[in-house]
């Protein structure tokens, strides 16, 4: 992927409006500009000059592939499910901000406890950059549908905190780095 490419779409798409989060729709034929491909999802520029998100299973529509980047473990062990989902919050990226969420700092905690049948419930914490982030509902959901897909695991919450808030202090050194912040 080169850094600003054009793109034509090959078939309709739902997106999400970045930064408010509201549902659309881009038209066969629509010119967009990829600004990030990372985790599961695109964010292209349309040609009206709006950020959005279109869903990695839309990928086709792009001219590209639909990309998982988790590795995960094969146990069934309360400690390789939590391994499992660190690695997939890892792969749910802020649509604005090219840094996974964990090294963003938005992850506060993540608890696994047994229920029945070898299964797991899954409650984790976690923040936003900013209270009111109207992409906040869809990044809580892409980390709840990931974990949700696991193996082994029965039910998640992921719980939206704003205390204490998020600082950029919060960022891993990868991050800072990556961001030009260290």
């Amino acid at each position: 992927m080169s850094e600003k490419e054009s793109i034509t779409l090959t078939r309709d798409v739902d997106i999400i409006t970045i930064p408010d989060g509201h549902i659309g729709k881009l038209n066969a034929g629509d010119l967009v500009t990829l600004h990030q491909a990372l985790g599961d999802n695109f964010t292209v520029l349309t040609s009206y000059g709006h950020l959005v998100r279109i869903a990695g299973k839309d990928a086709d529509a792009l001219g590209k592939e639909e990309h998982h980047s988790a590795t995960l473990v094969s146990e069934n062990t309360a400690q390789a499910v939590e391994k499992n989902c660190w690695a997939v919050m890892k792969t749910v990226y802020d649509p604005e901000i090219p840094v996974n969420v964990v090294d963003l700092g938005l992850i506060y905690s993540c608890h696994v406890h047994p229920v029945v049948n070898d299964h797991y419930h899954v409650h984790v914490m976690m923040t936003l950059t900013a209270p009111g982030c109207g992409m906040g509902p869809v990044i809580q959901s892409d980390v709840e549908k990931g974990i949700k897909a696991l193996p082994d695991v029965a039910s998640v919450n992921v719980e939206i905190v704003l205390d204490p808030p998020w600082s950029r202090e919060m960022m891993s050194e990868v991050a800072q780095v990556q961001l030009g912040l260290f």
